[in-house]
């Protein structure tokens, strides 16, 4: 880890311990990472920043299990199963705090590109892309009038209706890294699909990434097509 890359990750962990701090006395801060009310004090103030291997403690562990906490706060589910996820996904320091956590958690390699599909993962693949300084690439359920060239991915779904996506071709080169994100993941459909367009692009998969999972069976169909880390913030059964 180099100079640039350990102060970041120093500056996102205070990141995650102001977030913790908006709720929390520096007591009750105390308890949930196991650091000094002493030196939690000085390091949301700014008066001195945390050693990398603390830095990396808060942002993997305390981070995300306060991240997650914070997302099963902000989600709801209506009596059919949908998720209204909107008071996630429309906040970008909320989703910018994220990145790193996902990072250190999962051990995502860096990668070229953060792919996506419109429109509830854009904001989450903008978080990713900032922090790996990565190109953003986004597919649509419909083609841009003014795009000669596509990468098409189409599925049909159990329930009979074919689902299909586009991304611009020149959004991919061959041989780039991919990182596959969305808000959601419960079938696995989507994923599947952002996947199928990856290797049709020639590109390499670093990993798949969702804020919320919802069972098993999405996760479950991404692991089967790529060897890369696949992992959410958060599960519900």
């Amino acid at each position: 880890m180099n100079r640039a890359e350990k102060a970041a990750l120093q500056l996102q962990a205070v990141a995650v311990l102001r977030m913790l701090k908006e709720t929390r006395t520096y007591e009750e801060l105390s308890e949930v990472t196991g650091l000094p009310a002493g030196d939690l004090n000085r390091y949301v103030n700014g008066h001195v920043l945390p050693g990398t291997d603390r830095a990396s403690e808060v942002v993997e562990a305390v981070g995300r299990e306060a991240l997650a906490d914070e997302l099963l706060a902000r989600v709801e589910f209506d009596d059919e199963g949908y998720v209204d996820n909107s008071g996630v996904v429309f906040d970008q320091s909320f989703l910018d705090l994220v990145a790193p956590v996902a990072a250190e958690t999962f051990e995502f390699e860096s990668p070229d590109v953060v792919l996506t599909a419109a429109t509830d993962g854009i904001t989450l693949g903008a978080a990713m892309a900032s922090f790996f300084d990565a190109r953003l690439a986004y597919a649509k359920k419909s083609k841009e009038t003014a795009v000669e060239e596509f990468i098409e991915s189409r599925q049909r779904l159990a329930s009979g209706i074919e689902l299909t996506y586009y991304l611009p071709a020149s959004a991919i080169d061959a041989g780039d890294t991919v990182l596959v994100v969305d808000d959601l993941i419960r079938s696995g459909e989507t994923q599947e699909l952002l996947l199928d367009i990856a290797l049709q692009g020639d590109a390499d998969v670093t990993g798949v990434f969702a804020l919320i999972a919802v069972g098993d069976e999405g996760m479950d169909r991404a692991r089967a097509i790529t060897d890369a880390p696949v992992g959410a913030l958060t599960t519900f059964e």
